[in-house]
Formats: C-alpha cells, sequence, structure tokens
C-alpha cells in the first residue's frame, strides 16, 4: 500500500491515475495544487446517487486519513462543487481529483473517519 503520508501530493496523485487506469475507472485532476504538500480534495462520483468529497484528516494517532467534508451521505455534485469552492479559497494549494465509481470499485487505501 502506497503510504501518503510519506509521499509528495504530485506523487500520490500520479500514482492514483495509474491505479484508477489500471481499474477501468475515470479519473479526471481537476486542478493542479502544490506538487510537495499540497492537500488532496477527492470526489467520488456515483452516477445517479450523487458525490462525495473526501478531505485529508489525521486520526488521534498522528495516522493519515480521510475524512467526508460533505457528510455522511452523497450530496448532488452542485453542493460537492461548493464544498471544494469553498475550500479553495482557504487554501489555493489544494489538489482537486474526481474519480467516477458506477460500482464502488474505487478504495481510498485510508481510513475514512
Amino acid at each position: 500500500m502506497l503510504r501518503p503520508d510519506r509521499l509528495k501530493s504530485g506523487i500520490w496523485v500520479s500514482a492514483q491515475i495509474h491505479l484508477c487506469n489500471a481499474k477501468g475507472l475515470p479519473l479526471v485532476v481537476v486542478r493542479k495544487g502544490d506538487p510537495d504538500a499540497g492537500a488532496v480534495l477527492l470526489k467520488l462520483v456515483k452516477p445517479g446517487t450523487g458525490a462525495t468529497v473526501l478531505t485529508q484528516a489525521r486520526t488521534p494517532e498522528g495516522e493519515l486519513a480521510w475524512m467526508k467534508g460533505t457528510g455522511a451521505d452523497p450530496v448532488a455534485e452542485t453542493d460537492a462543487d461548493a464544498y471544494i469552492a469553498r475550500q479553495l479559497k482557504r487554501d489555493p494549494d489544494i489538489w482537486v481529483i474526481e474519480v467516477e465509481d458506477r460500482n464502488g470499485a474505487y478504495t481510498a487505501e485510508l481510513t475514512i473517519l
């Protein structure tokens, strides 16, 4: 398993592109952030269901994890995009990647809080 807390952001995003290509999942880098230490927002889109935006967080033990920034349940894509826009106003170095995942095949590789 890749250790995202040990990799530069640009390298981690490149790895996600390759992993999604191998699984046949469409992935788009919507916005490039800081290549070394930019945070990553991961927008998971399940057509017909909505979208979930995962944002990087830390567990109480300090391990890198994901948090559902848009809440426990999927939201409309417009709501997900509005959440992302608010985050970009706070931190212009954020990466935004979007994965279309019809069948739940994408795994975020980390704990989701």
